[in-house]
Formats: structure tokens, sequence, C-alpha cells
């Protein structure tokens, strides 16, 4: 028995027939591939799509899942034609040893990927050896989670899910083993599986802007991990065990509900990058010269009142950034980290008074920012930074170099301070006059008075 014309796209009658599978043998329709022919070679293709498509499945999709806005599976659509017979529609991005790389025809949700075509294309990934999968945008709205079978893909090294609406992650994810780079961000997943430690072979993970509140215990075994993005979460806390990723170059963590940061984060040995802006934090550890390999350090609006002394030690820093915090002032120490560029303590608005005297240390210092604070006098040794080509000081009620100078930027006021010190030197090295004759004869006199009175003794 023929089936009628397939519905066409955006029909709510066509969709609901998806969400009863078709039985075997009558699914020509859906091929689109074999024509009306009901010989028995076709019917065993059709049982193999059959099966493909609903009996791989360990768990049931629900009925939201079936039931798709999107029916390009059967429409007239051109097909890709794989070996096997199976056809596919040209949607995702797929890299392996046969296939050259393919993208989407379009970014319409009826060209974007039904729970139905997702497991599809896992099965067909899976036997061709697929090494890079990338699904950025690509699935439906209605499919919030993942079938068991993508744990199927072993060879796998790179996996882009980003921007979908994605909720669950299965425990068959850890069957990734090949896995090098993870892209998850903008989806809205709420916890992570523990098979997620699984991955020993992953360097890349990127979960921005989820709804993570905590990570599982097995993070500690992504031992190769070097690149880490966790900002954009309801994130409390960072475990203790993230000082177990001694390969770990970059973290971010900023805009999260974070208000310490664990003083195992020294284990971060290899650490260049660390941003950790719009969170509660109201200190550093001092752990945190530890790292000397940290090149950037990021904790702009946080409730940071004092830096750590330990600062001293981190030899690499080059770019340092409190800003929008609540400083009551720089450490001398500081002043150690002799390979800043850019340093923003601006912001801190009535606490931070005055500035490090040694600052003049930072000679490669090229960008200074300590607008909206309260600091009245810049320390002599400020001239000394001969490299400094951007000096923001606006709203300080600044006294020495007076505001006038402090405008006409950076040289202006090493000048100014150059000069005000040479001036003052000037001044101390003034020769204090000879004695005059008179003075000295009187002089010769009263010592001559004085011994004669100590012979008479």
């Amino acid at each position: 028995m023929e089936l009628s014309e397939p519905p066409r796209s955006g029909s709510l009658s066509g969709a609901a027939e998806l969400t009863k599978p078709p039985q075997p043998g009558n699914l020509s329709g859906v091929a689109g591939a074999r024509g009306a022919s009901t010989s028995r070679d076709q019917n065993d293709a059709e049982t193999k799509i059959y099966q493909t498509l609903y009996l791989n499945e360990k768990t049931p999709a629900r009925p939201k899942e079936m039931v798709s806005r999107d029916d390009s599976f059967v429409s007239k659509a051109k097909p890709s034609l794989y070996d096997d017979g199976f056809v596919a529609p040209r949607a995702p991005q797929v890299v392996d040893s046969t296939l050259t790389a393919g993208k989407f025809a379009g970014g319409n949700d009826g060209d974007k990927l039904s729970l139905i075509k997702l497991a599809s294309l896992i099965e067909v990934s899976s036997k061709k050896a697929t090494k890079e999968l990338n699904l950025q945008n690509k699935l439906s709205e209605q499919v919030e989670w993942l079938p068991d079978s993508i744990g199927k893909l072993s060879t796998l090294t790179s996996l882009d899910l980003s921007e979908n609406h994605i909720v669950v992650l299965p425990n068959t994810i850890g069957g990734l083993s090949s896995l090098t780079n993870l892209d998850l961000r903008s989806n809205r997943i709420t916890h992570l599986p523990e098979s997620i430690g699984e991955l020993i072979n992953l360097v890349s993970l990127n979960l921005s802007g989820n709804q993570l509140s905590s990570l599982p215990s097995s993070f500690s075994r992504l031992l190769q991990l070097e690149e880490l993005n966790l900002s954009c979460n309801n994130l409390p806390v960072l475990p203790e065990s993230i000082g177990s990723l001694a390969n770990l170059k970059k973290l971010d963590v900023e805009t999260n509900d974070i208000e310490e940061i664990p003083y195992s984060i020294g284990g971060c040995s290899s650490l260049t990058e660390l941003r950790a802006d719009y969170n509660k934090l109201k200190a550093l550890p001092e752990a945190i010269g530890k790292i000397t390999t940290l090149e950037i350090l990021s904790v702009r609006y946080n409730n940071i009142r004092q830096l750590p002394t330990t600062m001293s030690s981190l030899s690499s820093l080059k770019e340092l950034d409190v800003s929008f915090n609540e400083l009551e002032s720089v450490p001398e120490s500081l002043c150690f980290a002799t390979a800043l560029v850019k340093l923003n303590v601006g912001n801190n608005f009535a606490d931070m008074v005055s500035l490090p005297r040694s600052i003049g240390n930072l000679e490669m210092l090229e960008e200074l920012d300590i607008s909206n604070n309260q600091i009245r006098v810049l320390p002599e040794s400020f001239r000394m930074l001969t490299e400094l080509r951007v000096f923001r000081a606006q709203e300080n009620p600044l006294q020495v170099p007076p505001r006038e100078v402090a405008e006409k930027g950076p040289q202006a006021v090493v000048q100014y301070l150059n000069d005000l010190v040479e001036q003052r030197n000037a001044k101390s090295l003034v020769v204090k006059p000879k004695k005059s004759w008179v003075q000295m004869c009187f002089f010769s006199k009263s010592n001559k008075k004085k011994q004669s009175n100590m012979e008479i003794v």
C-alpha cells in the first residue's frame, strides 16, 4: 500500500504522524531514495532503516521530541547517499577519513536536527569513524538530551554542541575516549555526570553559559586539560580538586557566585591566565604566589580588600586588573612583579588613597589606571615609569602633580616629578657660606680663653 505525499514543512498533522514509528516495508516515503518499489531488497533496506531509527536507542524518545516541527526528514530535499544506502540530510558538519566537511544549508529551525535525525547521525558517524562533529546551533529546540548512543563515537576528537538547548548529558559521554575538544557553551546543563572524568584525553572544555551549580569530583582526572571555561554559571565555589589540573593553562570562572578561590589553586603550576571577574571574592589565596607562570590575572568586580604579599613571586605577571573592588592599598610586594605591563587598580573609590612608594620598580609598565580613587599624591618613584603610554587618573583629588598636569598624559607627569625631585635636590646641595674674618678671630680668642682657664684649674 503506497503512502500519500509527505506533509509539507510546518504541517502540524504531518508532524504528529511522526510520533508513531512507521512499520518496516512501508518506509518508501520516508527513505525517499528507492521510489515505490515493493521488492524484497527494498523491504530489507527499509527494515534496516527502521531498526536504525527506532530500535537502537536505549531510552525511548519523549513525545515532545518525537513531535517535531522539522519535517524535512520526509521532504524532497536533495539527500546525501552513503555507502550503506542510508539517506541522511545535509545538515551537520562531519569530518572523517572518507567524507569531506559539509555545512548546514541555512539556519532556520526547519533545517535543524530532531532527536530522530540526531540518533541517525550518531549511527552513521560511528560507522564512518568520524573525527570531528560540529552541531553548533543545529539541534531542534525539542532536543534537551542526547541519546545514549553518543558513547559509540569512540574515534571522535572534537565535538561542538554549543548554542543548543541541552539540559542533560548521558553517562555514556565517558565513552568518547579520544575526545580532545568538547564545546558545550550556551546550553541549559544543570549538572555533569561523573563519567565526564573518563575523558582523560580532553585538552579543551567549554561549559560557559550553562546552569551549573557544582562540579563532579571526577574533574580531578582530567589531567591533560589545558583550557577550562566555566564562566556564566551558578557556581558558589571551586572544588579543591581544581589543583590537580597541573597542565591547566587558561581558567575562566567569571560571572559566577564564587566567594573563595581554594588554596589548592597553587597546584595549577602551568596556569598562564586566570579570570574571575564578576564574583563575590573577598580575597585571593596566598597560594596564588606559587603560580610563577601566571601572566594574566583579572578579578574585576569583586569585594577584595587586600592583595596577598606573595604576589611578589609572580615573576611572569604581565596584566593585573583589580578594578571595581574595595582595595585599601596596593602592597609594596607587588612592585617586585617587574614584568607587569598593564595594571588597573581603578574604581576602588573611597578605599584607595595611595600607591606603593616603590611603584617605580615596574619599569616595563605601559598602562596604568588609578581612576575613581582618593589618591592625592603620586610617589616620587613614579618618575621612573618611562615606558608608560596610558595613564588614567580622572576623578582623583590629585595635588602632586596637579590635575592639569595629569590630564596632559603620562610623560608630562613623569617630567613634572623629575623636575620636582631635581629642584629639591638642588636646594639640599647648596654650599653653606664660609665664616667671616671677624668670626674666625672671635672663635680663636674664645678658644685661647678656654685653654687658659683649663691651665688655672
